[in-house]
């Protein structure tokens, strides 16, 4: 939604702008138009709260219980589940990644991604993350680099051990349904 100029001058210099605009190389930006692009805008801390929002939200609607859990081990309780959030866009390398992967208290993590005019979702038992992920993706590096890890995929082309858990949502929620069963 563009705000309308109500100057007359601005009006006057738009107009001149959107004349000389497809004389120059003007980069496409699939999310322009994305009912997610503005999540984009937003600083990487609130990115994580409105991925975990969008997810509960999602979840509700599919008559999930969801709260949250009062600490800081756990996003949410699913059916009572102890659920830890990860969230992504879309990175422009055509991958998603989901960062601060820690072996804390939950029973799985749901890692959400959108693209513009897509989304995938995993439901990835703790026990799976600490086979495939915990200590073994480290996303820094140095002495200490192992309490955190990342999972970067390919939305088409996730993991061997993934797919099992996931991938379209209506499979995410499949999966969350028979571990947190209602």
């Amino acid at each position: 939604m563009n705000p309308v100029i109500s100057d007359p001058e601005v009006q006057a210099l738009a107009a001149i702008a959107a004349i000389l605009a497809p004389e120059y190389d003007i980069p496409n930006d699939p999310w322009a138009a994305s009912p997610f692009g503005w999540i984009r805008l937003q600083k990487s801390r609130r990115v994580g709260k409105i991925g975990e929002q969008i997810v509960s939200g999602f979840l509700a609607a599919r008559d999930f219980d969801i709260a949250r859990t009062g600490d800081s081990e756990a996003d949410r309780l699913v059916n009572g589940h102890r659920a830890e959030i990860k969230f992504s866009t879309l990175w422009g390398t055509g991958v998603y990644k989901f960062q601060q992967v820690r072996n804390q208290d939950y029973e799985f993590a749901i890692c959400l991604g959108v693209s513009p005019f897509d989304a995938h979702c995993w439901v990835l038992p703790k026990a799976v993350l600490l086979e495939h992920v915990i200590g073994k993706l480290g996303q820094h590096s140095g002495a200490g680099g192992q309490d955190t890890a990342w999972i970067s995929l390919k939305p088409g082309a996730p993991p061997e051990w993934m797919r099992p858990c996931g991938g379209r949502l209506r499979d995410a929620v499949a999966v969350l349904e028979k571990i947190a069963k209602r």
